[in-house]
């Protein structure tokens, strides 16, 4: 039925997600405002150029599926330039010019772990070692920030991060800014761990908000007293 009322909503734009996670938010998808989301997305991409892809809406899930995940890094939404977004929070497909923020993220794992500058800033690498890459509003109509905020997305999104913190144990959830920090309400502290810091964008990277977190090494700290694999950044 789950499978039925979730294509039945978004076949036309070639939408799925893994099914774990369409398993496990079930009853969203049930929602008078899910529906209602569906609905605006739909006219969204038929009207305007929206970003990512369809296919790519829910890739945060499709990559790292339910059980798999370890750490969760929140975004706000998607890149709204050309080519950029791929459905990862803080990503950009191969050949695309890091984004500040993104640059900033290399930097701090350079200096953190030793690990050198990457050229792709795909994090896909990241998603397949179970890092959900999450942006709290999942689309976004091109050149408009913020412009598919405040539709149902974070409605969504805050039920995904309840149903993680709910349902397993010992994540590491990774909050950078403000927005990202109101998050924590929605996680049990009893159960996960979470690290938070200055956002990474120039903004707040130069006024000494984001560089020297130790974000990656300590995560990885964290993993390894869990007996868990580490995760190569």
């Amino acid at each position: 039925m789950l499978r039925q009322v979730f294509y039945t909503y978004f076949h036309f734009m070639n939408v799925s997600i893994e099914p774990s996670w369409k398993t496990k938010l079930q009853p969203e998808f049930e929602k008078s405002y899910f529906k209602q989301l569906v609905g605006f997305v739909k006219e969204e991409y038929r009207r305007n150029t929206c970003y990512p892809k369809g296919k790519d809406i829910f890739a945060a899930f499709d990559y790292c599926p339910f059980y798999d995940t370890k750490v969760v890094i929140i975004g706000q939404d998607p890149y709204h330039g050309p080519n950029q977004a791929n459905g990862l929070c803080f990503s950009v497909k191969d050949g695309v010019a890091h984004p500040p923020s993104l640059v900033n993220i290399f930097k701090e794992i350079k200096v953190d772990i030793g690990t050198p500058y990457p050229q792709s800033g795909d994090l896909e690498r990241w998603a397949n070692q179970g890092v959900l890459l999450l942006n709290a509003t999942l689309t976004v109509r091109a050149h408009q920030a913020g412009s598919h905020q405040k539709k149902g997305w974070e409605q969504f999104t805050d039920a995904t991060i309840r149903t993680l913190s709910t349902q397993l144990e010992g994540l590491i959830f990774l909050l950078w800014g403000g927005f990202a920090k109101k998050k924590a309400a929605l996680i049990d502290v009893s159960k996960h761990h979470i690290l938070t810091s200055g956002h990474p964008s120039p903004l707040s990277a130069n006024r000494g908000l984001w560089f020297g977190n130790q974000h990656f090494s300590k995560t990885n700290k964290l993993l390894s007293e869990m007996g868990k694999p580490l995760i190569t950044w």
